[in-house]
């Protein structure tokens, strides 16, 4: 088999009313279907998902299983299984474009130097999220940068003065080049840390698509925001329920940590665990934790700063 485009769905007992939705999207792809593989990774979901789900209409459609739990582990063993040179991976709760996979197509074809890219995730909410939930700065997977094309680099860019670049992009909707994949799927295959940056069942850390991201940009490529992708992300409404977002802010700054220093660029020192009580204690007050929602979630995200921090410690 010959295809062009691998689309790839990595999913974890889906919820079934939104994987429909996405596989729904997938067949409306203007792409033609000898040029692209349907491949879902189902992630040692409960019960097994190629049972459930029918592929039958993508005559390059399939399912296979991974049993080790975790986003990192499933993107692995895609990137094994996948046939074509191009890579789009769409969560099971994203509704792509009809014509997002052509366009990744040509814009990577426009694009040599760009090893991986993506464009605006724009949010369903099945309920509306609360009144101040802008001010937390939490994108539930989502963004929309403008209507301009942004690309980064960080050839010439010493370590010390390397930054994330904001239009580097997300999981939802991620596109990448096998090629230039390759490097960071040896790598994080053989690092504990790494392979314990995505989500893994109800664990709510990420850091996985900062570690592609940065792993690309290490060895020279590009990486670009393109506003003709366009994806919708369907927020259920338990996401944007204050605890959960609080388990989230504190969970992905604690990830950060760890991914930037995979990476040599983290800005803060490693503390001692045991002065992580007395931090938390006192970030509570700082933040006036018991004030709201909102300051409660600033706290957390703080708490996961200082937990990071932790774990740079060998004490």
């Amino acid at each position: 088999m010959s295809v062009d485009v691998s689309a790839v769905v990595c999913t974890h007992n889906p919820r079934d009313d939104h994987l429909r939705r996405t596989l729904s999207g997938l067949r409306r792809q203007t792409l033609d279907g000898d040029k692209w593989e349907l491949l879902i990774v189902d992630n040692a979901s409960d019960t097994s998902l190629a049972d459930e789900i029918d592929v039958s209409w993508h005559s390059n459609g399939r399912v296979v299983r991974e049993d080790r739990v975790g986003l990192t582990y499933a993107r692995l063993r895609s990137f094994h299984e996948a046939e074509a040179p191009l890579m789009v991976y769409i969560d099971d709760d994203n509704v792509l474009d009809p014509a997002y996979l052509e366009r990744a197509g040509e814009l990577f074809e426009k694009h040599p130097e760009i090893g991986a890219l993506g464009g605006k995730a724009l949010p369903e909410y099945e309920a509306d999220p609360p009144d101040w939930f802008d001010e937390v700065e939490m994108k539930l997977g989502c963004r929309d940068l403008g209507d301009d094309v942004q690309v980064a680099s960080w050839e010439g860019v010493p370590t010390d003065e390397r930054s994330y670049p904001e239009c580097a992009p997300i999981g939802s909707g991620l596109a990448i080049r096998t090629e230039a994949y390759e490097v960071y799927v040896e790598s994080a295959a053989r690092d504990a840390r790494r392979t314990a940056l995505g989500r893994a069942g109800e664990s709510l850390a990420s850091g996985e698509d900062n570690d592609i991201v940065m792993t690309l940009l290490e060895e020279g490529w590009s990486v670009g925001y393109f506003p003709s992708l366009e994806l919708t992300h369907l927020i259920p409404e338990e996401r944007v329920i204050p605890g959960y977002l609080a388990e989230m802010a504190e969970s992905s700054n604690k990830t950060w940590v760890t991914v930037l220093d995979v990476h040599g660029i983290c800005p803060w020192s490693p503390i001692s665990r045991w002065t992580l009580p007395l931090r938390k204690m006192r970030a509570y007050f700082t933040t006036r934790a018991w004030q709201g929602e909102l300051e409660r979630i600033r706290w957390r995200r703080a708490c996961g700063i200082f937990k990071g921090r932790a774990l740079l410690s060998n004490e």
